[in-house]
């Protein structure tokens, strides 16, 4: 690797959520952050960078990676980006879905909680002022992880109007066993207001292949007040949302 080339992979890492440079050989950049765990080791041959990944969700990183840029050429475990623009994307979505994908929400959470926490006078520790504290942090946490993991546009119908969305739990916050459930990316949707706010109460849900289920008691018209009246379905429906969607729909079929 070149120095310029070493340069402008460095910076690429720096601007895109990997700002840790981290020892390595002549042929390769490893890069890091303080951020997240994923890491990455990038080569370049022939003015083609090829990236690889490790993290404590590896797979679950290439697979995601693979459904969010489709173009891009694979090499065994590896990705080939063809020149500057797509090592950008590529980092840049790499480190997105690093601060989405389990468990780096639950670690987020747990770190922010005990730094409020112990700013929190004793005599309120173990009341209700400790447990809306932890449900704050957990659902600022949980609706970031959402943002990344969507790219920042609505799961249906891809709004990408920040104000207007909301971090929707299939399975709900009081239902979950643990935080881990809480805080998992898979258990829900990033939704605009109107689509959130029908989820919620279980008047709509998705089928296992994405597509939109309304309940009976949205009528007609109300679907069309609504703009419920084309069929609309998930942007991307990944296997690790089916038991939480599975949990949301035998909620919404109760209802009907």
């Amino acid at each position: 690797m070149t120095p310029l080339q070493r340069a402008l992979v460095e910076k690429a890492g720096n601007d895109h959520g990997f700002e840790y440079v981290l020892p390595a050989n002549d042929h390769t950049v490893k890069l890091a952050s303080a951020r997240h765990r994923v890491q990455v080791c990038i080569s370049a041959i022939d003015g083609q960078y090829t990236l690889s990944f490790t993290s404590p969700a590896s797979t679950l990183l290439s697979a995601e990676l693979a459904r969010s840029l489709p173009a891009l050429r694979r090499s065994a475990d590896s990705f080939v980006a063809p020149d500057q623009v797509a090592l950008t994307q590529v980092l840049r979505r790499a480190a997105e879905l690093a601060h989405a994908l389990p468990n780096q929400a639950v670690r987020d959470f747990e770190a922010s909680l005990t730094q409020e926490l112990t700013q929190l006078p004793e005599e309120l520790k173990n009341t209700e002022v400790e447990r809306l504290v932890r449900q704050r942090i957990g659902q600022q946490a949980f609706r970031s992880a959402m943002v990344d993991y969507w790219d920042g546009a609505c799961a249906v119908t891809g709004i990408a109007l920040s104000e207007v969305l909301r971090a929707s739990h299939a399975k709900p916050w009081a239902a979950c066993d643990s935080d881990t459930e809480r805080l998992d990316v898979f258990n829900g949707f990033l939704l605009s207001a109107n689509l959130d706010a029908l989820f919620d109460r279980f008047l709509i849900s998705f089928s296992d292949a994405g597509t939109l289920l309304l309940s009976p008691r949205i009528t007609p018209d109300t679907q069309a007040r609504l703009g419920l009246t084309q069929p609309l379905c998930l942007r991307w429906l990944a296997e690790e949302h089916q038991p939480y969607l599975n949990y949301h729909r035998n909620r919404f079929g109760a209802l009907m």
